[in-house]
């Protein structure tokens, strides 16, 4: 997750203002797509970067492209531009995606595995470790990666649960070497 103290303060910001105004859910969801624009459409930031673009032409723009969307995100959008903050946008994002997670007791865990993991084998994967990580669910992005051999190796937040193949190998590997060096 890529974090700037100041895409943190406008993430805050808006997570604040969607509390407040019971909009959360509305927010998340809309700013999945925003960051799905801004990821995806990398012309769009470089318009929106440019000093040859004038305000009210990037304001225009933003205003058709996220028509339907939350005025606060909408406002939050051209304050950043205004401001030259726009290079702050995805981790204004992710600082919401954060704090609105943490409300909701959930947790974003990276699992990785040899195969694509079932929605059952997700659920499980969820139930176990939502608990060691003292959360009531967790959301999986699953990646495949053969070089582990087998097992999984999970990710949530700065923990990582190695079970896999390969991280097992690679204790035994260390440990032999301790133990010839000593």
């Amino acid at each position: 997750m890529i974090q700037t103290e100041i895409g943190n303060k406008y993430g805050t910001a808006l997570f604040q203002l969607a509390v407040e105004k019971n909009e959360t859910d509305r927010i998340e969801n809309e700013l999945r797509i925003v960051k799905y624009v801004f990821e995806s459409e990398k012309n769009f930031l470089t318009f929106l970067r440019s000093p040859k673009v004038s305000f009210q032409q990037k304001q225009e723009t933003l205003l058709n492209v996220f028509a339907d969307f939350s005025p606060y995100i909408i406002n939050t959008l051209l304050l950043m531009i205004e401001r030259h903050r726009i290079e702050h946008m995805i981790p204004m994002i992710e600082q919401f995606f954060q704090l609105s997670y943490e409300k909701k007791g959930l947790a974003v865990a990276t699992v990785e595995t040899v195969r694509p993991l079932t929605d059952m084998e997700k659920v499980e994967i969820s139930k176990v470790f939502a608990k060691k990580v003292n959360k009531r669910s967790l959301e999986i992005n699953n990646i495949v990666n053969t070089d582990l051999l087998g097992g999984v190796k999970i990710q949530i937040g700065n923990r990582i649960f190695d079970g896999s193949l390969r991280g097992k190998l690679d204790r035994l590997k260390r440990k032999l070497i301790l133990n010839q060096s000593s």
